[in-house]
This record gives C-alpha cells, structure tokens and sequence, in this order.
C-alpha cells in the first residue's frame, strides 16, 4: 500500500492529508507548516516522507497562501520577515491560533492520537512552530527549520521556561541565513536548557555550518530526514 493523498476542509482551512499505508485511526499526526510565499502542495514532497514515515501528515494554507489566496486580495505578501515585520507578525499570530484548531478538529474528528500529535515547519512556518508550541501543550514534539520565534512571541525570554517544556524541540538553523538569522532560535535554547536538564534528549539545536537560507537539495533532504527521525523518535 502507498500514502493516500487527500483534500478536505477542516476548521474553514484547506487541508492536504496524507495518509500513512497503515490507515487505521487514530495516527499519530504532523502538521507541516509551509514558508512566506509558498503553499502545502510545494511540500506535497515532505508530506509523502512523513506519511511513509508512519505519520498522518498534515499541510495546510496560510493566511491569504494558495487556496486562501483571493483574487482581490490587494495587500501584496512581503519578501522576508524583515521587509513588512508587522504584516509578518501578523500572519505568524494568526497561524498559531489555527493551529490549535486545527488539532481541536483533527482531534474530534478521530484522525488523530491526541498524545502524539507533532508539528514541524520551514522558515514563516518556523515561526509559527514555536508560537504554537508556547501555546498548545498538546503538541508532543516539533521542528522548527530556519525560523525565528520573535514573530509570534516578542516576550520569549519571560514565558520560554514554563510553556515550552516538556515538548521535544529541535531547532535546525542555517549559519549564513540572512532572511531569518539563526541568532533568536540559538538565543532560547540557551534559555530553555535549565528547563530542560533532566531530560536533556527532549531538546535539541543544530546549525547547518556554512548554509544559506536557500539551501542546497541535498541539505534539504538531509534536513527533512533529521526532522523526521526527530518527531518518530518522540511520537511513535
């Protein structure tokens, strides 16, 4: 049997299920959270690795991102998190409350274990990675590629400690990202690691050494894989 590729609506968002060959419910769920710009069928590719992972992969369309995307939709999307912060932030913010629902849902509607449930996202999606992980403790463990977690929490330093722990987090940064420097992720490890002391295999940070933001195909195969065997450590 191969992963079953499947389109729904779920909480008002436009979804891209992918299936694991073993479809018995509850699975043991990630949802994939898409860059600035881009959208979840680009990752119908990730979706796939995860779903043959044994995971039932979930992608989903930002705000005003492919399918959300209207016609007369006047306001045009910024380039980086750098070039309109606010509208960034903003986009950010809304994601992390979407991503709660959309767990209520997928949750309620029997497609996935409540206690394994991870989340995993690139760049903007990043971002919402660690928003969403200060803000639902019901995500198990999450992976946070090349993103920053100042969009969705300016305050980290306050509330890191108590809402982060005990979820596995990995952090993987690009040492020559300039779109979203990597120095905000490395900043709250630090932060987390007193938190994280007797249990120092729930939290894990690694820099890709001489990598761009837009990194390489083969880096980013190898990138997936690690995130990948993250989350199947934690949740299967």
């Amino acid at each position: 049997m191969r992963p079953l590729v499947e389109r729904i609506g779920l909480a008002g968002i436009p979804l891209l299920l992918v299936w694991p060959p073993a479809r018995g419910v509850p699975q043991p769920t990630v949802l994939w959270l898409h860059g600035l710009g881009a959208d979840k069928d680009v990752h119908l590719p990730e979706l796939l690795r995860f779903a043959e992972a044994g995971f039932l992969a979930v992608g989903f369309d930002a705000v005003d991102h492919g399918e959300r995307r209207t016609a007369d939709c006047d306001q045009p999307l910024p380039q980086s998190p750098g070039e309109a912060p606010i509208l960034f932030s903003r986009l950010v913010t809304q994601m992390v409350l979407e991503v709660s629902r959309l767990v209520d849902a997928l949750v309620a509607c029997g497609f996935s274990d409540r206690e394994r449930i991870g989340i995993a996202g690139v760049s903007m999606g990043a971002c919402v990675v660690y928003g969403s992980v200060a803000a639902d403790q019901r995500l198990c463990a999450a992976v946070a590629i090349m993103g920053s977690p100042e969009p969705a929490r300016p305050d980290w330093s306050a509330v890191a400690h108590a809402q982060c722990f005990p979820t596995a987090l990995l952090s993987i940064t690009a040492e020559l990202d300039t779109v979203v420097p990597p120095a905000a992720a490395k900043a709250l490890h630090e932060q987390l690691l007193p938190c994280y002391h007797r249990v120092p295999e729930r939290l894990g940070y690694r820099s890709l050494v001489g990598t761009p933001h837009f990194m390489s195909a083969g880096d980013w195969a190898q990138t997936v894989g690690e995130a990948i065997a993250w989350l199947s450590r934690f949740l299967r």
